[in-house]
């Protein structure tokens, strides 16, 4: 008779691919601290944190969408427009109808392309395909192909400046990490997210509204892109058509690194931050070490591709083991 686990071994077993993460992470500040004496300074520490805030945030939203069984490839043009639109808006209104402003086109888009693809049933790979090109030029034609200056120091707070010693923008991210988090573990929209992508149609017999779940997610995804804009632009001081070009798949990448399921049913809003730090201090280190930055993408299109291995080939043995 085979004897039953304790409840500690099954919850790692489970959460297996999100334990992994956090030893490559951990792995990661112990290789690069002992390679550059500048990683583990304060002010190294700090910049690095406040350049991940945006991929942190946009990766939380990212996992519901992915974890409902969808995708969602526009936040990098997104986060172009809504940076754009900061700098246009912040030359012609108060700063604060300015960032309210950008979070309705934000959640607006959001809301748009999660109707096309819930209610009208084209598959969200498509319809944010589509938006990946034309949000880009949305971005273009606003900005003219010229960056717009921020120069308020209210919006400029938002990306340059400090509460407790500690960039604002970091606030935000863990702030908005904790609402996320609470959200999917805790509450009824948590678990419809991933009743749906376990099985939609056995979600919508037992009276889940499937379609305002998948726009929902969609929706979340777009005003977290609009935050993001809003810090990225603030940390540049500008706003630009060219801000953002594969961001969303550095999010997609973090929150399959984390241990969401690219086929839905199962995500880890823990997994996913870790993942996006992960990815950040890579950057980062290999920055400060003097690897050349091109090699950057290469290598996170790299670890992309062992993850879904891993996550298939071992992982997913594991948990059901």
């Amino acid at each position: 008779m085979k004897v039953k686990a304790e409840p500690l071994v099954q919850w790692a077993k489970s959460n297996v691919q999100t334990l992994a993460i956090i030893v490559v992470f951990a792995l990661l500040l112990v290789l690069f601290a002992s390679l550059s004496p500048y990683f583990l300074t304060e002010r190294n520490l700090a910049s690095a944190g406040r350049d991940i805030a945006p991929t942190v945030i946009v990766a939380v939203a990212m996992t519901f969408v992915i974890t409902a069984g969808q995708i969602d490839l526009s936040p990098g043009s997104l986060l172009a427009v809504t940076g754009a639109a900061l700098g246009i808006f912040g030359l012609q209104y108060n700063p604060l109808i300015a960032i309210a402003l950008v979070l309705l086109i934000g959640l607006g888009s959001g809301f748009f392309l999660g109707y096309i693809s819930s209610y009208q049933r084209v598959p969200a790979f498509i319809v944010t395909l589509a938006a990946l090109t034309g949000l880009r030029g949305v971005a273009e034609l606003m900005t003219g192909g010229y960056s717009t200056k921020i120069q308020s120091p209210i919006l400029m707070w938002f990306g340059s400046g400090k509460i407790f010693s500690i960039y604002s923008a970091i606030w935000i991210a863990a702030i908005i990490s904790i609402i996320g988090w609470y959200v999917f573990a805790r509450t009824r929209y948590g678990l419809y997210t991933r009743a749906v992508g376990s099985g939609e149609e056995s979600a919508r017999r037992v009276g889940i509204n499937t379609r305002r779940i998948k726009m929902y997610v969609l929706a979340g995804t777009g005003i977290a892109t609009a935050i993001g804009g809003i810090l990225v632009a603030t940390r540049l001081g500008s706003g630009s058509s060219n801000i953002g070009v594969a961001f969303e798949l550095e999010a997609i990448t973090a929150v399959v690194l984390g241990g969401t399921n690219l086929l839905g049913g199962k995500g880890s809003i823990i997994g996913s931050i870790i993942g996006a730090l992960t990815l950040g201090v890579l950057e980062n280190g290999l920055v400060l070490i003097g690897l050349n930055v091109f090699w950057v993408p290469i290598l996170q299109g790299a670890i992309l591709l062992i993850a879904i291995l891993a996550n298939y080939r071992i992982f997913s043995r594991i948990a059901i083991s």
